[in-house]
């Protein structure tokens, strides 16, 4: 077995990002306070050709310096937009007929495993804060809450590591577990 070169990985420019056909998934960030925790959540929405990303309320926007230490050029190529209310994206997404997940534990949670999106539909999906989560304003507002199921003493991942963890759980079901 071989380690591939960077030029045999098959990788899109810029224009030929933009111009492929998206999961249909949207990502939202809640008050997020690292930028280093946005700048991955881009990579993760580049890498899964997602949709396009919401940065809310106190999440830092690009181009920024620290967020560009992760993202390694994923801002320039995942849409992205900013709205100071989280509440706002919500509703207006639903409006358009997309279903909004926030990713949290909360009672009536579905556990990320028995989570089964339609194809055909769109997805957005909310992420919260480094220490409050989502809001439960933004969580009141929601079609719905996925729950990743933790058994050891902490109960908390990472915000970019949940959005990697559910990103590729709905991609996988998505595109390779047709329903």
């Amino acid at each position: 077995m071989r380690k591939l070169e960077n030029s045999e990985l098959g990788r899109k420019n810029t224009e030929e990002f933009k111009d492929a056909e998206k999961t249909p998934l949207i990502l939202i960030l809640d008050d997020i306070r690292s930028l280093h925790n946005i700048g991955s959540v881009f990579r993760t929405a580049d890498s899964f050709l997602l949709e396009k990303i919401y940065l809310c309320g106190i999440t830092a926007t690009p181009p920024n310096k620290e967020i560009h230490k992760t993202a390694l050029g994923a801002t320039e190529t995942v849409a992205w937009e900013h709205y100071k209310n989280t509440t706002d994206v919500i509703t207006a997404l639903q409006q358009q007929g997309i279903e909004v997940y926030a990713a949290e534990q909360a009672e009536g949670a579905v556990f990320l495993q028995d989570f089964t999106p339609q194809n055909g539909k769109k997805y957005a999906l909310v992420f919260g804060n480094e220490v409050k989560g989502v809001s439960q304003e933004a969580i009141n507002l929601c079609n719905g809450v996925i729950e990743i199921p933790q058994l050891g003493t902490k109960h908390s991942l990472n915000i970019s590591v949940s959005a990697g963890i559910v990103v590729w759980d709905i991609f996988q079901k998505l595109h390779y577990h047709k329903n």
